[in-house]
């Protein structure tokens, strides 16, 4: 098997990486690089592990965008931050010209170094304008014939983009971090949540929308759990069949009372697919190729963020990472 195109779901992973590393680690002015190390460390083992011939670090260019707002006003309501605003210079956590998605204000000024890493070490970013980094990595999943493709990430959403052909994609689940990492591909996905195979990846999404997320702020049917959910579009060939059988009283594949509740939602189930789908066609810009170099692109540049913020350690891991 040829080796793969690396898709990085960013914000995903620097927040985990947030979390997951103390905030002991600092510059050596004092500044918080528990975030930069962190992500610099899962890129590096990522690279080692995986093997890509090519790598994109996908990018929030709107977390929030206007299209799933005026469908769901609810979509990602409770994360708005309140009082100042938190964000950088690069739109990625201010997502565009709507309000500021609420982050710790230790972890937004290491957006801008985790960028600069990036860019030293001459790997691709790519965003959107408008979009999501989900919506950045559905497109290039879509757009790719000559690679597999893997998809790494913390967000469930993202499953739904796993495939066999044309070409395979596969999600490196990082939901408990890197160590704990689960591969998903159509067989794994549909034997997870039940689901059929042969259309795993929008079956899951089809479910997701039937249960609903609170944490993007999605109601989901009332009395509908994933369970439920899974069962019910198990038994369709497609979201538009699912929904057509909602008002066909005499399509036996949907019980009585399972009909009465999904027509209760039937304003909701109008609009949710166009929130919880990925988009397949945004205008993704990258900032330079995405061919993986073997040596850093700026050797200069990424010694002196090496010594200004204390990456040693990690930046010498990345480097190792390059060369293999």
């Amino acid at each position: 098997m040829s080796q793969p195109l690396l898709l990085l779901d960013a914000a995903s992973l620097y927040f985990r990486a947030f979390y997951g590393v103390p905030d002991s680690i600092k510059a050596p002015d004092g500044t918080p690089v528990n975030a930069v190390r962190g992500f610099t460390d899962m890129v590096s083992r990522l690279i080692t592990e995986r093997r890509p011939a090519r790598l994109v670090a996908c990018l929030d260019l709107d977390w929030r965008p206007v299209f799933r707002v005026r469908a769901i006003p609810s979509y990602k309501t409770h994360r708005v931050a309140e009082g100042t605003l938190v964000g950088t210079s690069a739109g990625l956590l201010v997502g565009g010209a709507g309000p500021a998605e609420a982050v710790p204000e230790a972890l937004a000024p290491q957006v801008t170094i985790i960028l600069e890493v990036l860019a030293a070490a001459g790997l691709a970013t790519g965003g959107a304008e408008g979009y999501e980094a989900d919506d950045v990595i559905g497109t290039l999943c879509a757009q790719e014939r000559q690679h597999p493709v893997e998809v790494v990430s913390g967000d469930r959403d993202l499953l739904q983009v796993v495939r066999d052909e044309p070409n395979s994609v596969r999600v490196v689940y990082a939901g408990r971090g890197l160590a704990k990492a689960e591969v998903f591909g159509p067989d794994e996905l549909a034997a997870k949540y039940k689901l059929p195979a042969g259309r795993a990846g929008d079956a899951y999404a089809e479910m997701a929308m039937l249960r609903g997320d609170p944490s993007d702020g999605l109601p989901g049917v009332a009395g509908v759990g994933e369970k439920t959910a899974a069962t019910l579009v198990s038994r369709f060939g497609s979201w538009d069949e699912l929904r057509a059988a909602v008002a066909d009283r005499t399509d036996a594949r949907m019980a009585a009372g399972v009909r009465t509740k999904l027509a209760a939602s039937a304003d909701y189930l109008a609009v949710v697919e166009q929130v919880v789908r990925v988009a397949t066609d945004a205008p993704v810009q990258l900032d330079r190729p995405d061919t993986i170099p073997n040596t850093p692109a700026d050797p200069d540049k990424l010694a002196e963020l090496s010594e200004r913020w204390g990456l040693g350690g990690s930046i010498e891991r990345l480097t190792t990472a390059l060369a293999l």
